[in-house]
Parts: structure tokens; C-alpha cells; sequence
């Protein structure tokens, strides 16, 4: 039986999900709760998933739009993709005979054969670590921190380029320390070209309105733009391109 995607939404025009201009799919399921998390309508895997389609279908989609994509490709974020890892490297595997860049945006949570042979057809990842401080993690994320830095591992061993994407949240991860020892560890890995450091917003607050669920940081205010300017300088400092 032909496996089917289930999607949350699609954007055919993304400028910040990968280089150039991409077409972003967004899958729906997660197993991370993030507490800044801006997503949290695609968190159910059960829930109703606005499409649901083959890889061929996606692909025939986004063929619709090649010619805005020539020079970016396509983001396959979510929720976390590689919950639907089966689907998501049929559908890469169709892109690169399509000849369109591949980047899969992922927290690395999800670590097991099949979504590692993902990582065959993608020419990018986007890695999102939350933190590496492993009592932090599971307080920012439910989950525990191991199977990212394994992940990572596995990008290193396979050659994979990756951007690792951080964000920066006031009274959680905007702490001088430890975005020094963020930006060190990620340092020792050849395939780690930039980094991507995100400053926390609340633009995502009324989908926990509109889903009844309680917001956690309401409290914490945007990150500044000072605060912002002394994280990248102190990646730049470890010879990181942010």
C-alpha cells in the first residue's frame, strides 16, 4: 500500500527556511512540546491533517513552482517530518531525480534506522538544538536531549551539510554560558556550516488561544535586539558564521 503524507500546510513562497527561495511543507504530528513553540497546531498526529498525499502528488505540487524554486528547493518542516520518515524519503528520493535541493528542518528527536536513511536523499538539514544542557532540555522540550547530539553524530558520519538553528529566549537559553558552550560543541563538527540564531516572539500565542491550551512563557517578553547582536558575537567568536 502506497504510503500518504499527512500535511499540515503548505507555502509555496518560504525565504527563511533554507537557501533561496523554498516551498515549505509542513508535516502534521510532534512528539516535543517546546514551551515557545509557534507551531502547536501541527502537534497532533491524529489530528486532521489538511492534505493527505502521496510523494508523488507532493511532488507534482510543488513542480507547479519550480521556476520560483530553481535557485532554493524545497523544506519539508512540521512538527517534527521524520515522524513520517517512510514517506518523507520517497518524496526527497523524487525531488533528486527532479533535480530540486532538499532540506529537512528537525529537532533530531527521532533517531532510528528509518529516519537516518532519510538523510540519503537530503542536501541539507536544518537542526534545531533547543539547548545542550541535558536537565534544561526536557524542561524546554518534554523530551530528553540524547538523540539529538546523536543525530548530529550521524550527519558528521555521513557527510550531510547542516545550519543549526537555536533559539535565544530570555531567562531560558539567553545566558552568555551557555550559548558559549552551545557554540564550542557544535564547532568540533566539519558539516556544521552556519548557525542560525532565532530570537523568541509571541507571534505564535493566539493558536494556544484558539486551541484552548495555556501558554506557558506569556510572561516573557520578546528578545531584544542587543541580547541578539551578544549571542552572534559570541558564535563568531568560536569562528561560527551566524
Amino acid at each position: 500500500m502506497e504510503v500518504k503524507g499527512n500535511i499540515h500546510s503548505l507555502e509555496s513562497f518560504g525565504t527563511v527556511d533554507g537557501p533561496g527561495i523554498r516551498f515549505v511543507v509542513f508535516m502534521q504530528g510532534c512528539p516535543l512540546r517546546c514551551l515557545y513553540c509557534h507551531n502547536p497546531d501541527t502537534w497532533d498526529s491524529k489530528g486532521l491533517a489538511k492534505y493527505q498525499m502521496t510523494p508523488e502528488e507532493l511532488l507534482a505540487e510543488v513542480l507547479r513552482y519550480k521556476n520560483f524554486i530553481a535557485k532554493g528547493g524545497v523544506t519539508v518542516t512540521g512538527g517534527e517530518p521524520l515522524l513520517q520518515a517512510e514517506f518523507l524519503r520517497e518524496f526527497f528520493r523524487l525531488c533528486r531525480e527532479a533535480g530540486i535541493h532538499t532540506a529537512l528542518d528537525t529537532s533530531g528527536y527521532i533517531c532510528t534506522p528509518k529516519a537516518l536513511a532519510v538523510l540519503e536523499y537530503a542536501d541539507l538539514v536544518l537542526l534545531d538544538i533547543k539547548t545542550i544542557d541535558p536537565e534544561l532540555h526536557p524542561r524546554l522540550t518534554a523530551v530528553k536531549l540524547d538523540n539529538t547530539l546523536r543525530f548530529l553524530d550521524e550527519l558528521e558520519k555521513r557527510g550531510v551539510p547542516v545550519w543549526i538553528r537555536h533559539v535565544i529566549v530570555p531567562g531560558l537559553t539567553d545566558n552568555d554560558e551557555a550559548l558559549d558552550k552551545l557554540a564550542e560543541y557544535i564547532n568540533h563538527y566539519t558539516v556544521v556550516q552556519k548557525a542560525e540564531l532565532l530570537p523568541y516572539h509571541t507571534m505564535g500565542t493566539y493558536k494556544y488561544e484558539a486551541q484552548g491550551l495555556d501558554y506557558k512563557l506569556k510572561e516573557v517578553e520578546p528578545l531584544s535586539a542587543e541580547r541578539l547582536a551578544n549571542a552572534k558575537e559570541i558564535f563568531k567568536k568560536h569562528g561560527i558564521t551566524v
